[in-house]
């Protein structure tokens, strides 16, 4: 006889899936933004209906119910082009640019130098340009010319694990493809992260948490229609943090590959760290960390005439990260403090945030602290792209602290909404208010019953004692 829970979930999982479809065929990002925001809100229902569900599952039926639904969730992410993103098209762009030879740090996608590359695709002409998603882009005259890049006029800023994924995606697709070689790539990633989580769960933790991830409505919409190479990213993280507590060296080089896939990952290095105490224990994760992402960058600097950083200083400027005043940057903090003192203010609290990870983190369990981290530096930021969340949802479902999702929902509101005609600034600045409230209550409801993080007991003292043999 089917367990109760698990007929509940896998109905729950299947309305979800049929919810997803709808979402991502909708294509309302720039014509219906509150009814897209409408779609969105239903399926994170649905989402968090089909978790609660499934933690009341047998766990051998909830792990088989995990993969099937992950496909399936993953695979509605199949059903259109990029619906709310135009980075996969930089993506592809960069990767034939590297199969013709060229470094992708070199030129700009509008640059005259590279027209022999442009394929009609990426780059459409006359009626083609009506619409948005399109860059105009200088061209022969009497002709309209355009390009899906978005800002075509500056050089690229990816890292170089990500560009030799985009490389790799470029070589294996065929010919016509367009964006469905990013697509199934990332929908590739994304189950590999689901198999990651189900592999480290179940020795460390309840594998039925590996839920969060794989039917998460961040994973199909941003990790697989959108292709953002964050989830290479975030399957990175979740190896790396998984071997970390018995290999810190091969953790430690999977972070650093992580790091240089898109920078973010970065946060997570105090969560490795948490407890450790002796010197070469931290160095054990530093320096195969510091070294791959010195010796990925490598061949990119020996062949680039130019810096391989690309436009990552003119990007932090266009986000707001030097100017608290723009792009909602910094919003709740700035509700107490004045603009001036907002940056100051991150850093203090970030750094007492790192402060407490390394002095009372538990080393069998880094993603705990890596979460802690993570989490509030969004919640800090206010970031207002969807897709930088990925992360931020891997790490909840290795740690099962589940209000951090809220942090995850505040980005893809703060994002789709301000396409509509609502002020994007009180949004943002509301939806992370809203996200801040739900980690408190989420906190308070976890010290009420006596469990600081996401496992039970038992499963804390097994980390435990397996940090203990490590150090």
């Amino acid at each position: 006889m089917i367990n109760p829970r698990t007929l509940t979930a896998g109905v729950l999982v299947s309305g979800l899936t049929a919810a997803l479809a709808r979402t991502v065929l909708k294509d309302g990002y720039f014509t219906d933004s509150i009814g897209l925001s409408w779609w969105y809100a239903v399926c994170w229902a649905l989402f968090a209906a089909a978790v609660i569900a499934v933690r009341g599952a047998p766990p051998r039926h909830a792990v088989a119910l995990v993969i099937a639904g992950g496909v399936a969730v993953a695979a509605t992410g199949l059903l259109a082009p990029p619906r709310t993103s135009t980075d996969a098209y930089r993506y592809a762009w960069d990767g034939r640019v590297q199969a013709a030879g060229i470094s992708p740090y070199d030129h700009a996608p509008a640059d005259p130098a590279l027209t022999e590359f442009r394929d009609g695709w990426l780059f459409p002409t006359g009626a083609q340009c009506v619409g948005p998603g399109r860059a105009g882009i200088p061209g022969p005259r009497d002709t309209v010319h355009c390009t899906r890049i978005n800002r075509p006029q500056v050089h690229t800023i990816y890292p170089p694990v990500a560009e030799g994924y985009f490389l790799l995606v470029h070589e294996l697709t065929p010919d016509g493809s367009r964006h469905k070689g990013l697509q199934v790539g990332g929908a590739l990633l994304s189950l590999g992260t689901t198999a990651a989580l189900l592999l480290v769960l179940r020795r460390r933790g309840d594998p039925r948490l590996a839920a969060y991830w794989a039917w998460c409505p961040v994973v199909p919409v941003e990790a697989v229609n959108n292709a953002h190479a964050d989830v290479l990213g975030a399957l990175l993280t979740v190896v790396g943090l998984g071997v970390l507590v018995r290999r810190r060296i091969v953790g430690g080089a999977l972070l650093g590959a992580a790091i240089a896939t898109k920078l973010l990952p970065a946060v997570v290095l105090p969560g490795a760290l948490a407890g450790v105490r002796r010197v070469r224990d931290v160095a054990a994760v530093l320096l195969p960390a510091v070294s791959v992402v010195a010796l990925t960058y490598l061949p990119y600097v020996l062949v680039s005439k130019g810096s391989v950083l690309g436009y990552l200083s003119g990007y932090t400027r266009e986000e707001g990260y030097d100017d608290p005043s723009s792009r909602n940057r910094y919003a709740l903090l700035r509700l107490v403090v004045p603009d001036d003192w907002a940056l100051p203010a991150v850093a203090v609290v970030m750094l007492a945030v790192i402060a407490h990870v390394l002095l009372r983190g538990d080393p069998g369990r880094p993603w705990s602290g890596s979460l802690l981290v993570t989490g509030w530096a969004f919640l800090l930021l206010t970031p207002g792209y969807s897709w930088y969340a990925l992360l931020l949802v891997a790490l909840v479902a290795l740690d099962g602290r589940w209000e951090w999702l809220a942090v995850a929902v505040a980005g893809a509101v703060k994002y789709v909404t301000v396409m509509g005609d609502t002020d994007p600034q009180a949004a943002g600045t509301w939806v992370y208010g809203v996200a801040a409230g739900a980690v408190l209550t989420g906190c308070v409801l976890r010290a009420r019953r006596g469990r600081w993080s996401g496992t039970d007991a038992p499963v804390r003292e097994v980390g435990t004692a397996a940090a203990r043999t490590v150090r």
